[in-house]
């Protein structure tokens, strides 16, 4: 069965507006990164080696006049910030999970809630795309010489672009050609596999 958000959670007015999703980490590993799992995705390889904190909220969220139902971010406080507002921000984080993890993506809960298998597999999936591994130069994954572990990053979109201006121009002409092929193809993640993960009755699968 999929992580799915604590009922008081979103009915009590008064609970926390966020809270640790602490079945998502051991989903996320048995679904999408070990090499066993039947939706297995090699596109998250690196990610055995991170560790990635997940919190449902409550709070509404939008970005351009979008909502916004996930976000994947550095455990560590980023940004210009004074030595006080990033001790307080590490403070809360290991509050919430006894350590600063390398990932902390956050979920809207309302909308995992509504949400079929399909779309949340897609929303989980979509933020562990951006969480990253560095690379060199050259294009080579990079590690810590410290540690030897993988050094993370967070990944922009391989695709921002407005649906006018590729009807207007084409795909090719504003580079999204790539996207626009693997849209044409067959779901590789079919309607068995996703029951198999998720487990709920209803899927809403385009």
């Amino acid at each position: 069965m999929r992580p799915v958000p604590p009922p008081s959670m979103l009915d009590d007015t008064t609970s926390p507006v966020f809270a640790t999703a602490e079945e998502m980490p051991a989903w996320v590993r048995d679904t999408f990164i070990d090499a066993d799992s039947p939706i297995h995705n090699p596109d998250h390889a690196h990610l055995r080696f991170a560790d990635i904190g997940f919190l449902w909220t409550t709070v509404g969220n939008s970005k351009k006049g979008r909502r916004v139902i996930g976000q994947c971010e550095t455990g560590s406080p980023q940004g210009t910030m004074g030595k006080w507002s990033r001790a307080r921000a590490e403070m809360q984080v290991k509050q919430w999970f006894g350590h600063v993890p390398d990932f902390i993506i956050t979920l809207d809960a309302e909308y995992c809630r509504e949400c079929g298998d399909a779309e949340f597999m897609a929303l989980v999936e979509h933020e562990l795309y951006h969480a990253a591994q560095d690379v060199d130069a050259l294009g080579a994954p990079k590690f810590s010489r410290t540690t030897g572990r993988p050094v993370f990053v967070i990944r922009g979109h391989d695709v921002e672009e407005f649906v006018g201006v590729v009807r207007r121009y084409g795909a090719d002409a504003v580079g999204v050609r790539a996207m626009v092929d693997a849209a044409n193809q067959k779901p590789e993640i079919a309607r068995v596999q996703i029951a198999h993960a998720c487990g709920t009755c209803q899927l809403k699968v385009a």
